[in-house]
């Protein structure tokens, strides 16, 4: 392996992987591949990426669970500024970890990177001010083609750091209100999403 460490099948669910770079940096700053072909498929990984995508959101900002229906994306994740708490559902039928969830902090510190394979519903919680997220694509993005899963699903069970239940609704614990869209406020359970 040359400068890039992957730990696969991380959480025992088969595919999701955390991927952490060598960084090399002295008193002038720092260094690191973030990508590197020849690594992965030494890992066995073997990716075309086609489409690379960058958001900023602000803290309290909740996005998930996402997928894609019919074109499935394989997805590598990463945060440039702050720090998110991002999470993968495993949605492939047939699955021993069917519905099985996993959660790892990536942050500008640690900059640690999450390969999220087709099959899974993604999202992400933003624990700093400001997170700027950074993902690679391996389909094209097709609007009509969203599909999602109520992030707070009690069948799915996700322990999202920091979020305290109140009776105005989820905030963290200094009160910063939890942020999600219209459409995540009115996604379907994962019982829904079952019976399709």
């Amino acid at each position: 392996m040359g400068q890039i460490k992957v730990e696969k099948n991380v959480g025992g669910i088969e595919g999701l992987c955390v991927i952490i770079p060598a960084v090399h940096g002295d008193n002038r700053g720092y260094f690191m591949e973030t990508y590197n072909r020849r690594d992965l498929l030494e890992a066995d990984i073997d990716i075309g990426f086609v489409q690379d995508n960058q958001s900023c959101s602000s803290k309290g900002v909740l996005r998930g669970l996402h997928f894609q229906k019919n074109y499935p994306q394989t997805k590598l994740v990463r945060v440039i500024k702050g720090s998110v708490y991002d999470v993968a559902v495993d949605l492939r039928a047939g699955s021993p970890t069917f519905g099985k969830w996993y959660g790892e902090v990536l942050s500008e510190e640690n900059k640690k990177q999450f390969l999220i394979p087709k099959g899974f519903a993604h999202g992400f919680l933003v624990l700093s001010d400001i997170a700027e997220f950074c993902y690679k694509c391996d389909d094209y993005y097709h609007p009509d083609d969203e599909g999602g899963i109520m992030w707070c699903d009690p069948d799915i069970g996700i322990e999202w750091p920091e979020i305290r239940h109140t009776a105005d609704g989820c905030a963290f614990a200094d009160g910063t209100p939890l942020k999600l869209s219209e459409k995540d406020k009115k996604q379907p359970s994962f019982r829904e999403f079952c019976g399709r």
